[in-house]
């Protein structure tokens, strides 16, 4: 008997067939938890918290149901303030799946962050953990209905004058309110990004088409589900598709992620530049160059080693990884150069939170990969670039589709900054395009510093510069009285801030400050050559996606100590 060949089209027909069902998260909800009853949704990587997709129905229904119980109804907001977790999921579930709004919050937020949120989107319940609930204000427990624990779903505090037994919920449309995502990016004050359920579908089809997965996939979380990208690209995602979502206990060091990698063997990761940077500078490169053998093969005969290399990557993040996303902030060049030639399987994403997020995507099969891209136009989304320089084809970012944001919660002023009549959101985000179509991001057009002739100086061009050079963690390149100042965290390991003598302290520092700013004036253009580098003793405060929140560095002149001028006799 002939053996029977599998149609590709039953397949296509699957997913024409979810894209067009799946509108709404209460439709993922109903489609995910019937379809993959069985197959194990979330659990932690070492045990613990664990739901096939059917106890996860239950448990999400349950949960709603108590919050009906205390009048908590569709459209009422419902924070979560939690690291990562199964019961982060359930949390959010119970609240969109029913017409509430979720309200995530990042688990790093101050109080004050948090206090600001929660009386702004005047949520009604909090699901906490414990770890963070020290940060909830006695006034804002007071506001609350009800306070529930995260880890066990247990009530630490409710308001009995609600208990109305009234929370009535409805099924939502399209175009309703799912959550609100506060961000405060690298410019300062937070915005409370509204996205509809539209918003959040038409980001689960675009990464679908960009990276088609199924139920045999394992997807391993590590960066906070509270962030658009990590919730939509990767937590909500699997959900999407019938996989398993592994969620880590503790904070991801690199001790702790080799192990999950190890246990879990995921097929996808999703991550941001500073993680796999860090990999290839501290740890692959190194060893290249510390060993004649490998050096010799780098020169000689560099494709059979970037082959090896490439092999021996993915066995270290569990051996079976067929997609590492990277997202959130620019991959370094050469790292990225270095990760095409050893063919991982790496992919680059751009988005904003705005966009829910995916606006373009470098896939891991792009038929040319070009190195310092952000690929072309994610499925059903259209870009183009405003107010184009002609000499340098640089123009701003702008983006339609269904996955642009309804707008900014309670503040239209700043949502007509930012969305025009026709729909286009503008991202203030600079860049070029080539002839493939492939976009390349130049800067981000808050921080473009004007020169002198009034040309544009892009301060993120400079930073990769300096942070290619050995013994440089990071850079951030500012203008100050009227000439380019670079601030430098140096490697722990290749700088010690405590050094046996004083004086051979600060011989060294201005010794790399030097060297610092010979070799970055000899590689730049002459308009973004600088004038002073000054140190960081301490690591850049930074968003979620690691990228420095360059606001609170203005006019910084680093935290050096300076040297103390000696004694005259």
């Amino acid at each position: 008997m002939a053996k029977k060949i599998k149609s590709p089209y039953k397949a296509l027909r699957k997913y024409r067939h979810r894209e067009n069902t799946c509108t709404t998260l209460h439709k993922v909800f109903d489609y995910a938890t019937t379809t993959y009853a069985k197959h194990i949704a979330y659990q932690y990587v070492d045990g613990g918290q664990k739901y096939t997709y059917e106890e996860f129905r239950r448990k999400v229904e349950l949960l709603s149901l108590r919050m009906t119980r205390f009048g908590i109804k569709h459209g009422d907001r419902v924070a979560i303030f939690s690291q990562n977790m199964p019961n982060w999921v359930v949390a959010y579930f119970s609240a969109v799946n029913f017409g509430r709004v979720a309200v995530p919050i990042l688990p790093d937020s101050s109080e004050n962050e948090l206090t600001n949120i929660l009386n702004h989107s005047e949520s009604k319940v909090i699901f906490i953990s414990q770890r963070l609930l020290p940060k909830l204000s006695q006034e804002c427990r007071d506001k609350l209905t009800l306070v529930i624990d995260i880890e066990t779903f247990e009530i630490i505090k409710k308001d009995n004058q609600d208990f109305k037994c009234n929370g009535w919920v409805k099924d939502p449309q399209p175009d309703d309110l799912a959550c609100i995502i506060y961000t405060s990016g690298t410019t300062g004050k937070a915005k409370g990004v509204m996205l509809s359920h539209r918003n959040i579908c038409a980001n689960l089809a675009a990464a679908f088409k960009a990276q088609p997965l199924g139920t045999r996939d394992r997807f391993l979380s590590i960066l906070p589900a509270a962030h658009a990208y990590e919730m939509n690209v990767s937590t909500i995602y699997s959900f999407y598709v019938g996989a398993t979502c592994y969620t880590l206990q503790k904070p991801p060091t690199p001790t702790i992620l080799l192990a999950a990698m190890k246990k879990v063997s995921p097929t996808v990761v999703c991550s941001v530049p500073l993680i796999i940077e860090k990999v290839v500078k501290n740890s692959v490169l190194p060893t290249i160059h510390k060993s004649r053998v490998l050096s010799w093969a780098d020169k000689h005969i560099p494709h059979i080693l970037h082959w090896f290399i490439g092999k021996r990557m993915v066995k270290t993040f569990g051996g079976k990884l067929i997609f590492f996303g990277i997202g959130g902030a620019k991959l370094d060049v050469g790292v990225e150069k270095f990760l095409r030639d050893c063919h991982f399987p790496y992919a680059v994403g751009y988005g904003l939170t705005e966009t829910a997020p995916l606006v373009s995507n470098l896939l891991v099969k792009h038929p040319h990969k070009p190195v310092g891209s952000i690929g072309l136009p994610a499925y059903k989304v259209e870009i183009r670039l405003d107010n184009v320089n002609p000499e340098t084809g640089e123009g701003e970012i702008v983006v339609r589709g269904s996955n642009v944001m309804l707008g900014y919660y309670k503040d239209p002023e700043r949502t007509l900054q930012v969305m025009d009549d026709e729909g286009w959101f503008h991202t203030n985000d600079i860049a070029c395009r080539d002839e493939e179509g492939n976009y390349y991001i130049k800067g981000r057009l808050n921080n473009t510093i004007l020169g002198p002739s009034g040309e544009n100086i892009y301060p993120e061009e400079i930073e990769q510069v300096i942070n290619n050079i050995e013994g440089v963690e990071e850079s951030l390149v500012m203008q100050r009285d009227g000439k380019l100042v670079a601030l430098v965290k140096f490697d722990d390991k290749a700088f010690s801030w405590d050094q046996a003598t004083e004086d051979k302290w600060f011989e060294e520092l201005e010794t790399r400050k030097k060297a610092i700013l010979d070799w970055v004036n000899k590689t730049v253009g002459k308009n973004s050559k600088i004038g002073e580098v000054d140190a960081m003793k301490e690591p850049f405060e930074k968003t979620a996606t690691q990228k420095i929140r360059r606001f609170k560095y203005k006019d910084s002149y680093g935290d050096e100590p300076k040297k103390p001028k000696k004694k005259e006799d």
